[in-house]
């Protein structure tokens, strides 16, 4: 049996402590029930309204929360509230929902800049006081959408890459208990408060491996973390870079009848479809990110995209998986920003990330983030110009470039695109920046066909010649890049012969149908024909 893992940290308190562990890095998604009724982003007055009364809700809560605490803890408290009240927060914010940014990303916008400044100080001191703003930014955050942060388990042995000083002070020590940072510091407020309460904490372990409950040990006098066997540590900050070969050619792979190997994905399209994905048998040629975002409150939220794209990663295991940024708009709108123009104004897709990249870089940072705990491949929706992508790619490098300067772990994962939209399909070879392609067969349909959303089921076969030589033609433009197939057509075995003709040599389907379209590809040649004997 293996020995238990021994991580060197360093001591920030002194004692030694023993429980299961509490992973502060994969929050629970709040459910419909529970997110916010937030103001468009044009209504100014509205959307600081609410931010007003989140910011007193906030200052009431830590006001309570220091009812009764100490000197060193009031002191802490009382900080937070300072910066609570200080009219330049609130000046950088209005100036954002001036500029029509939404309440929850204009907060979150100024806030980061704040944290960021501290985070690249030269003094130690001022770079422990970058989790006391993150706490700030967090706490309002939860009362804008209706979710408090939750306590953890009392006992519990913290674990993350930080610790807020109000979730320090919230929580009921008397049981045990101790904490394992990521990063950290001594100077730190956190740290400040484990000593005066005799908290076991170290600091700096670096970023390790662990389930939720596992047991982990603390040691405060060592300066050492031990973990039970199975965890690992996480190999060292990862520079971003540019993937070189092809990223999406196993796992998943069967043979036509000649013997031309085939590769079968699958799609996911809700978070509860995770637990379902078997390694052993499939990657996720497209996880559509959209629908995991509920609301404003969700597509704001870091962390919570993270813990979501970390988890199917790691159950694919070395399986590639492919996660769409997020589809919203026109006939998918995303509650909080009903404001923004529907399909007719072209607002959807990359579109409207690119017209709201306060959108688009919290979701690139927790890709950016998750890249580093599996096989990821980023894919762009809607893409109709090659400048779209070059744009994308743009905001990807700007944000690992942060999150380099901060020590967050991350990875540049392949960027690529859908292919849905017919002036895209018969000018592929001019996308250049492109690492690969996913024929998306629903909109692809839908646009050359000109029909209604509504009619696009009834359509669908008439407009399959149409949309069949658009794919062979557009598949001799790619360029020998990975191509893939990933729309309602992929998963229906009437049009297998076509697509196989046309080059296709991928295909992801809704996990259902994948026995069907394994069955039906080990039946036909690599051309489209039946096998003899057939």
């Amino acid at each position: 049996m293996a020995e238990p893992l021994r991580l060197q940290a360093k001591s920030a308190s002194p004692g030694i402590a023993s429980g299961p562990a509490f992973l502060a890095e994969e929050p629970k998604a709040p459910s419909a029930a529970e997110q916010p009724d937030t103001a468009p982003a044009s209504r100014a007055v509205g959307g600081y309204g609410a931010l007003e009364k989140a910011i007193d809700i906030s200052i009431s809560e830590l006001e309570h929360l220091a009812d009764g605490a100490d000197a060193e803890s009031r002191d802490i408290i009382d900080f937070q509230i300072e910066v609570l009240r200080d009219p330049s927060i609130a000046e950088a914010t209005g100036a954002r929902l001036e500029a029509d940014e939404n309440v929850v990303f204009a907060w979150v916008a100024t806030l980061d800049a704040y944290i960021g400044e501290l985070e690249a100080a030269d003094e130690e001191q001022m770079r422990a006081r970058a989790v006391d703003i993150l706490d700030i930014k967090n706490r309002v955050l939860g009362a804008l959408a209706g979710t408090p942060i939750a306590d953890f388990p009392p006992g519990s042995v913290f674990v993350g890459k930080d610790m807020e000083p109000s979730r320090f002070l919230a929580h009921d020590w008397s049981k045990g208990g101790g904490i394992a940072l990521f990063a950290g510091s001594t100077a730190g407020h956190v740290a400040l408060l484990a000593r005066a309460k005799s908290v076991p904490m170290v600091i700096g372990t670096g970023r390790f491996s662990a389930a939720d409950g596992d047991p982990v040990s603390v040691d405060g006098n060592a300066g050492a973390v031990i973990l039970q066997a199975g965890s690992m540590l996480i190999p060292p900050l990862v520079p971003a870079q540019e993937p070189a070969g092809d990223t999406q050619t196993t796992g998943g792979e069967l043979r036509t009848a000649d013997g031309v190997p085939i590769l079968l994905s699958i799609n996911i399209n809700d978070p509860a479809e995770i637990d379902a994905l078997d390694p052993a048998t499939a990657g996720v040629g497209l996880m559509r990110s959209e629908f995991s975002i509920t609301s404003v409150a969700d597509a704001a939220n870091e962390e919570q995209q993270l813990a979501i794209y970390r988890r199917v990663l790691e159950q694919a295991g070395d399986r590639p998986v492919t996660i769409r940024m997020l589809d919203i708009g026109g006939d998918k709108p995303l509650p909080g920003l009903e404001d923004l123009p529907a399909l007719a104004s072209g607002l959807r897709g990359i579109r409207l990330l690119l017209a709201r990249p306060e959108i688009a870089r919290v979701q690139a940072r927790a890709l950016l983030r998750a890249a580093v705990f599996g096989r990821l491949s980023v894919m762009l929706p809607m893409v109709t110009f090659p400048d779209e992508i070059d744009r994308m790619r743009d905001i990807f490098r700007e944000e690992a470039e942060k999150l380099g300067r901060r020590a967050l772990h991350h990875r540049m994962p392949p960027i690529g695109m859908m292919v849905e939209v017919p002036a895209a399909a018969l000018m592929l070879d001019t996308f250049g920046s492109a690492a690969f392609f996913s024929f998306g067969t629903n909109d692809l349909t839908q646009y050359l066909a000109a029909s209604a959303r509504d009619d696009i089921d009834a359509d669908t076969g008439k407009a399959a010649p149409a949309v069949l030589r658009l794919l062979a033609q557009a598949v001799k433009l790619t360029a020998g890049k990975p191509v893939s197939i990933c729309g309602d057509m992929a998963g229906n075995p009437h049009y297998l012969p076509g697509l196989l003709a046309a080059g296709l040599r991928h295909f992801s389907v809704a996990p259902d149908r994948r026995p069907a379209i394994r069955s039906a590809i080990i039946g036909l040649n690599a051309d489209g024909t039946r096998a003899a004997g057939e």
